[in-house]
């Protein structure tokens, strides 16, 4: 991986607003319900949406691609900025051992609505020299992919 390279994007147009996305994004019920990329699941041990509320999400492979375990990523986090519908910026430690994963990485949610619609954008910046571009931004696009499906089923 290019060690200069260490900011990672993705964004997608949802058919809900910007209201909607936030609630899903903050309300840890709705969350584990979407946010693990395609082939894991996801666990939440810990959820206070409020700025400087900490935050600690498991997720779980079916093979051998976790940075926690062979088959875990455990995140630990806090918000650091929390705008109702427009943004959402979140301080994020791998819990690892590999000093690959090692540092804090922000990522910015930022939602620019659009009608019924809504623009969503993750930015990663500093991500962990272990973590590829390629594999990191096909996550956040599934994890976008599920974020649309999920809020707009419950708008039908």
């Amino acid at each position: 991986m290019d060690e200069l390279d260490r900011t990672h994007t993705s964004s997608r147009l949802i058919s809900a607003r910007s209201a909607r996305i936030y609630a899903a994004c903050i309300q840890p019920e709705e969350l584990v319900r979407w946010i693990a990329p395609e082939g894991a699941e996801a666990a939440i041990e810990q959820f206070e949406a409020r700025e400087e509320g900490r935050f600690k999400i498991i997720l779980s492979f079916g093979r051998d691609i976790g940075k926690s375990s062979a088959r875990t990523d455990v995140v630990r986090g806090r918000f650091v900025t929390l705008v109702p519908d427009q943004r959402i910026v979140q301080a994020i430690d791998f819990v690892s051992d590999r000093p690959e994963f090692a540092g804090t990485m922000t990522m910015s949610w930022v939602f620019h609505p659009s009608g019924d619609k809504t623009l969503v954008s993750i930015v990663a910046q500093d991500v962990p020299r272990g973590i590829s571009k390629a594999d990191h931004e096909m996550g956040m696009a599934s994890s976008l992919e599920n974020l649309a499906a999920f809020v707009e089923a419950q708008d039908c």
